[in-house]
């Protein structure tokens, strides 16, 4: 078997000879090649760092591309001589089972939810659908020429595969297990890698020197991306809103997916070709082939933005007011909402909106009437820095409502009540003052209840008689509730 930069011709397979568009991977000469053979004869586990090779498994002739289904504890590898997937089990390190594809099968990728494996068949042109359960395959699908990379969009539903030797990318319905659309990229696509979150798919055009952005909702190229020379693997970070491609120039084109530019060059190590991310600690991992090393890019994420809105701005002293804030990019975490030194809710857990953006909310109706500062604290966690949003809210005085009636005593005296409210509840605590027109004629404080009482002395009640009979309630008002009065008459004795 030969294999060069250009074509990668593989013989012996059913049929005749297959040509390889594929530039990732340069497959050896060997028969078989087992699995980790190059590290089981390797150094011993104290000279490792106490990492151990912990089993060597034989799988089929010329393995290339392999996927991990996490919750089925099983390993996809494709064998290209054989023209076959081998089907690990991760628990006993064993294979226990091989499936017959198509014709050089290169790139595979699992679907979880759906319990589906796809296999790009480079030879035929076609990619095989692999039922997890039953470990068979389900159904095969005429793609373009010269199928390579692979890709899945679970929550889509959908699979998309580049066809290198056509230029175009196929779009699977995993639904139905049919191409919905052919959607036309560069040059010798090579890999692709899907973000959910944006519903964005990038393709690295091996010929031009491009990535092709595709809008899944649309199913078609918003853009196209100049990267480095040879530009073949690629990987996403959500997160961070990062694309990482790798150029067999010899560097990594970073690319920022809300921009759609390159913001950075990283030089690397000779013949990058693969490229995988570590979405927790926003880390890419990059093979350089013919240096026989792996290059580690750390990305510098940005610094979320906390912002903070209000139900109602302004309110009125008293009444809920419900603040949130937003924080993107984030991962999830907590906010806590503050005025001053007062808490007003702490920790409340963030809650995703879409992609890297989250929200939490918080009601409260204990701030004073004035000008307040809310203050929304996103503390940050081990992937992205801390973050505070602030927000003026102005707090209203509340209106007053206040009720005068007179009554009799059962020593026939005058007694003088005035009940106390605002938006509906009774105001505690608060003073009242009675008056004619001209003279006071006593003061009460607000029960629980929002009542003020005061009872007439007979020369008060002669004051009260010789003013018209005319007795008003009054509430001066405070920081926080606006004043209001009430009259009303006294009758004559029986």
């Amino acid at each position: 078997m030969r294999a060069w930069r250009g074509h990668h011709v593989v013989a012996g397979h059913r049929g005749g000879t297959a040509v390889r568009w594929r530039r990732a991977v340069a497959v050896t000469a060997a028969a078989t090649l087992p699995l980790a053979v190059c590290v089981a004869a390797a150094v011993p586990a104290s000279a490792a760092g106490g990492y151990t090779v912990t089993a060597t498994i034989e799988v089929g002739d010329g393995p290339d591309g392999v996927a991990v289904d996490p919750a089925a504890h099983t390993a996809y590898v494709t064998d290209i001589n054989d023209d076959t997937v081998s089907v690990i089990d991760e628990t006993t390190s064993t294979v226990t089972g091989s499936i017959g594809v198509g014709g050089g099968p290169f790139a595979v990728a699992v679907d979880p939810a759906a319990h589906t494996v796809y296999v790009t068949n480079g030879g035929n042109g076609t990619v095989s659908v692999i039922d997890e359960t039953t470990g068979t395959v389900t159904g095969t699908i005429a793609v373009g020429a010269g199928p390579d990379g692979v890709a899945m969009d679970p929550s889509a539903h959908t699979a998309y595969v580049t066809n290198g030797g056509n230029g175009t990318v196929s779009v699977i319905d995993e639904t139905t297990s049919a191409v919905t659309s052919t959607i036309a990229v560069g040059s010798d696509p090579s890999a692709v890698a899907v973000d959910p979150a944006a519903q964005t798919a990038y393709v690295t055009n091996l010929g031009d020197g491009t990535v092709s952005v595709i809008d899944e909702t649309t199913g078609t190229v918003t853009g196209t991306i100049a990267v480095g020379s040879g530009p073949d693997g690629v990987a996403v970070d959500p997160a961070a809103q990062t694309v990482y491609v790798t150029n067999l120039a010899g560097t990594v084109s970073v690319i920022d997916e809300a921009a759609g530019t390159v913001a950075a060059t990283v030089p690397v190590g000779s013949d990058p070709d693969g490229v995988a991310v570590d979405r927790t600690a926003h880390t890419a991992y990059v093979t350089n082939e013919n240096a026989g090393t792996v290059s580690v890019i750390s990305a510098a994420l940005p610094t979320p933005v906390t912002t903070v809105t209000s139900s109602r701005n302004p309110s009125p002293f008293g009444r809920n007011v419900t603040y949130t804030a937003t924080v993107g990019p984030a991962d999830g975490g907590t906010i806590t909402f503050t005025n001053g030194s007062k808490a007003l809710c702490r920790a409340v857990p963030l809650t995703q909106v879409s992609g890297s953006t989250y929200h939490a909310s918080c009601t409260t109706r204990i701030l004073a009437a004035g000008r307040r500062m809310i203050t929304a604290v996103y503390p940050g966690d081990a992937s992205y820095p801390s973050s505070v949003g602030t927000l003026t809210q102005i707090v209203t005085r509340a209106p007053t409502a206040l009720t005068a009636l007179i009554g009799l005593s059962p020593r026939l005296a005058f007694t003088l009540t005035a009940t106390l409210t605002a938006s509906g509840r009774r105001l505690r605590g608060q003073r009242v003052s009675f008056s004619t027109w001209h003279t006071l004629l006593c003061t009460a404080h607000t029960s629980s209840r929002g009542v003020a009482a005061c009872m007439l002395t007979g020369p008060q009640t002669l004051l009260a008689e010789q003013d018209k009979d005319s007795i008003r309630a009054s509430y001066p008002g405070n920081t926080s509730y606006r004043p209001s009065s009430a009259t009303t008459v006294l009758s004559p004795l029986p």
